[in-house]
């Protein structure tokens, strides 16, 4: 989730909880009675009947993915990115850092040096619990496949974001199927399967499809991903290549990331 949401966002902090979605021209709550926020002045998604990030779109149903096990030892044939020693595997860490065995995101966006197509990607991650932010930047973070996709990572076991917003989703575009997060200061993971687009020239030919595992839940199976990923925008494939790192975000909250490896498919 892109950072141009947080001054409206930390406005609702101020407000009278009566007051929270009357007043303000963007960000509200939904109608449905849900207490999700999201926008109702975004443009409407082509394929179904919601606008981008809209709040009265149906919620994922929570389901309890049980406590954190061990973590995942990576399959001989994997790429390890990050092993809990260092960031070489990444370019520019910039102010990320490598802290306790763990990769602790900073401002800005990471990304690694090799880049896949076709991928298995595992990764793992923390949330910090009590987290001094606004509400909008708890645990948020997204995982970018190529570079461009991106898969939510975001504190949403407790913060009603819409839908589209929430942990596990293609941002912007598909909610999860269901809420699978488990409280801040837990470790999560994911497993994701994805596979590239394919253009010929400048013509797209197959659409990016993803399934995700969330805490060991299905939230995304073969999902089409219908382009670029961004905040209150309409997706689409601007950039024609099959090609590109695995990304994670930087807004500031220090979430906490370990065991990252990818497969190639």
């Amino acid at each position: 989730m892109t950072r141009s949401v947080l001054p409206a966002l930390s406005l609702l902090l101020l407000a009278p909880a009566a007051a929270l979605g009357a007043t303000s021209p963007e960000l509200i709550q939904a109608r449905n009675g849900s207490g999700y926020f999201g926008y109702k002045d975004t443009p409407k998604l082509p394929w179904c009947d919601w606008l981008v990030h809209d709040p009265d779109r149906p919620a994922p149903p929570r389901v309890d993915p049980g406590p954190a096990g061990p973590s995942v030892v990576p399959p001989a044939d994997a790429v390890v990115l990050f092993s809990g020693r260092d960031a070489s595997a990444w370019r520019s860490p910039n102010d990320w850092k490598a802290e306790g065995g763990h990769l602790v995101s900073g401002n800005v966006k990471l990304s690694s040096r090799e880049e896949f197509g076709d991928i298995q990607l595992h990764l793992e991650w923390q949330s910090p619990a009590n987290f001094p932010g606004p509400w909008s930047d708890q645990g948020n973070n997204g995982v970018f496949l190529m570079g461009l996709y991106e898969i939510q990572v975001f504190d949403s076991h407790s913060v009603k974001i819409y839908p589209d917003g929430a942990c596990g989703a293609v941002y912007g575009q598909t909610p999860p199927r269901v809420e699978a997060a488990r409280p801040a200061g837990q470790w999560q993971s994911y497993d994701i399967i994805f596979t590239a687009p394919r253009f010929e020239g400048e013509r797209l030919v197959t659409p990016a499809r993803v399934t995700v595992f969330l805490n060991g839940v299905l939230v995304q199976h073969e999902t089409e991903i219908r382009g670029e990923t961004g905040h209150r925008r309409l997706p689409a494939y601007t950039q024609k290549r099959g090609t590109g790192p695995v990304t994670l975000g930087g807004h500031g909250c220090p979430v906490r990331f370990r065991n990252i490896w990818v497969r190639r498919l």
